[in-house]
């Protein structure tokens, strides 16, 4: 009898030694358009948010977490590469452009230290024949063919019943996690909905109702409750599964709100469509919950880059980070370890080639300054964020000082980046690279396809 319980003693420290070395479980939640004054942890008070603010209740709000490359496009290569864009060439949407061979995207980083990596959702970056499945992303998700043309949103579930979107992925997601958590393998699982990118016009209406927001902004109210409802059921499995103490979850945005649709990045100004020189269309509503390890139910204030969630997810695994990366670690900041800015400068140089105007934008923050003009010939201007988050009071010429050094620190990190890319003649294609339509999944192993030579 001795011997057996000194057996079962050596069988529960190897389980608990083996269960807290590999890490923990990785989910990042990168939602599509939503603006930094669209959930309640961020101020709203017209669109019910329940499970996302039970999220940020198990973790930090980040208050100051920029996108350095907006819009979709260039956000998600960024997020993906951990670095500022514009170091591989990607200065504006440019659809089609490659993201760098050379590097590691995160997920290839987690395929290649024992994680079963999943994706699902919007791709939207690199190019033809780099789909999910080709970097890093071992489960993808077939994406559920719609009903509409024209509507990105409505399609028919498996039982054929007219569904948003966003509940097939939601139950993509729970599929993912119960899968994995059967196999005990630690996972790492990039969700990238289309929620809640325009057009909310068909939206179910027992969604729009929950909703007490204006007729101009009721429908995206609707897209961003049943975003919520998602956030519910992961939370509800991880807590039946008591999995939350060893679950690292990321909530962000891939720019700032939809003010087409009524989004609002309150208390700031701008967005995504007319408002993109305004810093609201760079800020992302971010929270990093993990109970347990980081501060609960708190907001940091400091300077941050969504790049920088590739540095963090590597380092709350214990796994190396690349070289390449410009992301900091946010792990020491999130225990309340460190205080102040991530970063003491953030850059932006967005422009479109083929458009002189649409989108571009060039700027730099410090402290509580923002340095800003449209195109590169235009004038500076200045804005106290502190005192005028509206941006309504130019006071470059109160502060030529301010403005001069960080009109030279922006030049200073100019004179780093790659040159502009320019699309070439497209002569290769990978269709296996595409994520196809259906409601099953893609499984490989995460690794790239040699391209082929279109006839």
């Amino acid at each position: 009898m001795k011997m057996i319980i000194k057996l079962l003693v050596v069988l529960c420290c190897a389980a608990f030694v083996d269960a807290a070395s590999r890490g923990p479980n990785i989910i990042m939640l990168f939602i599509d358009d939503l603006g930094y004054g669209d959930t309640g942890p961020f101020g709203c008070m017209d669109i019910p948010t329940p499970n996302i603010d039970r999220l940020a209740k198990g973790g930090v709000v980040l208050t100051q977490a920029y996108v350095t490359n907006p819009p979709c496009c260039p956000s998600r290569s960024s997020l993906m590469m951990g670095m500022y864009g514009q170091r591989f060439g990607k200065y504006g949407m440019s659809r089609g452009m490659p993201i760098p061979e050379d590097k590691p995207t995160f997920a290839e980083v987690f395929r290649d230290n024992g994680y079963t990596t999943g994706q699902i959702g919007k791709w939207d970056l690199g190019d033809k024949w780099q789909g999910p499945s080709a970097r890093g992303f071992m489960e993808v998700a077939e994406l559920p063919p719609r009903i509409k043309k024209g509507n990105h949103f409505l399609c028919k579930n498996k039982d054929g019943e007219v569904v948003w979107i966003t509940e097939i992925d939601g139950d993509n997601l729970i599929e993912f996690v119960d899968r994995n958590r059967k196999a005990d393998k630690p996972f790492m699982m990039y969700w990238s909905p289309l929620a809640v990118h325009s057009s909310h016009r068909d939206i179910p209406e027992e969604l729009a109702s929950r909703t007490t927001a204006p007729p101009k902004r009721r429908k995206l109210g609707g897209g961003i409750v049943c975003l919520d409802d998602q956030v519910g059921k992961l939370l509800d499995y991880l807590d039946q599964h008591k999995m939350r103490e060893n679950t690292l979850i990321i909530f962000s945005s891939d720019n700032g709100a939809n003010t087409g649709e009524g989004g609002t990045s309150t208390p700031y100004r701008g967005g995504k469509g007319k408002d993109t020189q305004q810093i609201g269309w760079t800020l992302s509503p971010s929270i990093v919950s993990w109970p347990g390890t980081v501060l609960e139910g708190k907001r940091f204030d400091g300077m941050a880059c969504t790049f920088d969630f590739y540095a963090t997810m590597l380092a709350a695994a214990n796994l190396p980070v690349p070289e390449h990366i410009d992301g900091i670690d946010l792990m020491p900041y999130l225990k309340g370890k460190k205080k102040g800015d991530v970063h003491e400068y953030i850059y932006w140089l967005n422009k479109e080639p083929t458009d002189p105007e649409h989108r571009h934008l060039v700027a730099v923050r410090w402290k509580n300054w923002r340095l800003y003009r449209h195109v590169e010939t235009d004038a500076w201007q200045l804005f106290d964020l502190e005192k005028d988050p509206q941006e309504k009071k130019d006071v470059a010429g109160r502060f030529p000082e301010v403005v001069e050094r960080l009109a030279r620190k922006h030049g200073e990190w100019k004179s780093t980046l790659a040159p502009c890319w320019k699309k070439p003649e497209e002569k290769y294609r990978n269709p296996g690279a595409a994520t196809p339509q259906g409601y099953g999944w893609v499984m490989t192993d995460g690794r790239a396809v040699p391209p082929k030579i279109e006839k």
